[in-house]
C-alpha cells in the first residue's frame, strides 16, 4: 500500500542548512561595530548573504535576535575567561591583573574601538527591552561572579588585605571597568584602562 502522504512535500526552497549562523555571527560583528538602533535586519541578511525572509524563518523580530546576539557575544569569550581566572596555578591577584592587562592591550592593538557590547548595549537598548536588558544583568552577574571567587580566593591567602566583602568589590570593579571603556573609546586612548589598573590594583586590591 502507497502512502500519500509521501508526495505532499512543502513547496518553496529548502532553508539553507547555517543560515541561522551565519546570520548571528554577522549580527555580532554589526551590533558591536555600530550599536542596535544603526544596524537594520537589511544590513544584517546583506552582510550574512541571505534573503531577508530567511531573517524571519529563524527569528520573531529584531528584539530577539538581539538578544542571541549578546548570548553568543559573551559565550564566545566566557571558556577563556573561565579558564585564566580559574587557574589554580597561577596566585588568584595574578589571575585578575593578567586579565584586565590582556583587555587592555587588546583594546589598544585595534585602535580603542568597538569596547564591550555589553555596555554599549546597556546605555542603548537596556532602557527599550527587557528581553535584552535582562540577558545583559545575567552576562553581568556571571561575569562579575567569576571576578567575586578569585577576590575570595586572595582574600583567603592574604594577597588582599581589603576586607570589602568580595562581592561588593567585584561588582565596584566591574563597574568602573566599564566605565573605563566608555572613556577609552572617547578619548581613543588606553590611559583610563591604565589608570583604572593602577588604582584597582594599588589602592583597592591592597
Amino acid at each position: 500500500m502507497t502512502s500519500s502522504t509521501t508526495s505532499t512535500a512543502r513547496p518553496g526552497p529548502k532553508p539553507r542548512p547555517g543560515t541561522r549562523d551565519n546570520l548571528i555571527r554577522a549580527g555580532v560583528k554589526m551590533l558591536h561595530e555600530s550599536g542596535y538602533s544603526a544596524t537594520g535586519i537589511k544590513d544584517i541578511v546583506d552582510a550574512a548573504k541571505v534573503p531577508k525572509g530567511s531573517f524571519y524563518n529563524h527569528f520573531e523580530s529584531k528584539e530577539s535576535f538581539g538578544k542571541e546576539v549578546v548570548d553568543v557575544y559573551f559565550d564566545q569569550g566566557l571558556a577563556k575567561l573561565r579558564a585564566l581566572l580559574g587557574d589554580d596555578d597561577v596566585p588568584p591577584l595574578e589571575r585578575l591583573k593578567t586579565y584586565f592587562s590582556e583587555r587592555a592591550r587588546g583594546f589598544k592593538a585595534i585602535g580603542y574601538a568597538r569596547g564591550c557590547m555589553l555596555g554599549n548595549l546597556s546605555l542603548e537598548v537596556a532602557d527599550h527591552s527587557d528581553m535584552i536588558r535582562d540577558r545583559l544583568a545575567t552576562h553581568f552577574r556571571t561575569w562579575s561572579g567569576l571576578l567575586e571567587t578569585c577576590i575570595a580566593d586572595a582574600q583567603e591567602t592574604g594577597a588582599i588585605r581589603n576586607r570589602t566583602p568580595a562581592p561588593v568589590l567585584a561588582q565596584f570593579l566591574l563597574n568602573s571597568w566599564e566605565g573605563a571603556l566608555l572613556r577609552m573609546r572617547a578619548e581613543k586612548s588606553d590611559a583610563p584602562l591604565k589608570q583604572f589598573i593602577e588604582v584597582v590594583f594599588g589602592s583597592v586590591l591592597v
